[in-house]
């Protein structure tokens, strides 16, 4: 469909529907942001068992697999690091608790340091 068949299509239906209110805004929701979980994500910095390597791990995760993955890529690429994310934790390589904290809590998402 041409934009032009759309203006015109639009233009017939408003004048057909007189009585329609003009100039209200509708806000839609920010789709981007998911709503806030119910739930409490925790922060937590692993030294052990990593051949002297640190990485954050994110646990308390209590929704779907795919939105586990989903965050866990936007969280890498926002961070510009590597991990994974698996069982119901996300693990970020290094030490990036405070940097993880205030993209969670901008993401709408509860957390906290351990």
């Amino acid at each position: 469909m041409k934009s032009n068949d759309l203006h015109a299509a639009l233009s017939a239906f408003l004048q057909a529907n007189p009585d329609l209110p003009e100039g209200e805004i509708i806000e839609t929701p920010d789709s981007d942001k998911p709503a806030a979980k119910s739930f409490r994500l925790d922060i937590i910095l692993e030294k052990k068992g990593r051949g002297g390597k640190q990485a954050t791990i994110i646990s308390g995760w209590q929704d779907s697999d795919e939105a586990l993955l989903d965050l866990a890529a936007t969280l890498k690429k926002r961070l510009a690091t590597g991990g994974s994310a698996r069982g119901g934790e996300i693990l970020i390589q290094g030490d990036r608790r405070k940097e993880t904290l205030a993209l969670l809590t901008e993401l709408g998402y509860k957390a906290r340091i351990i």
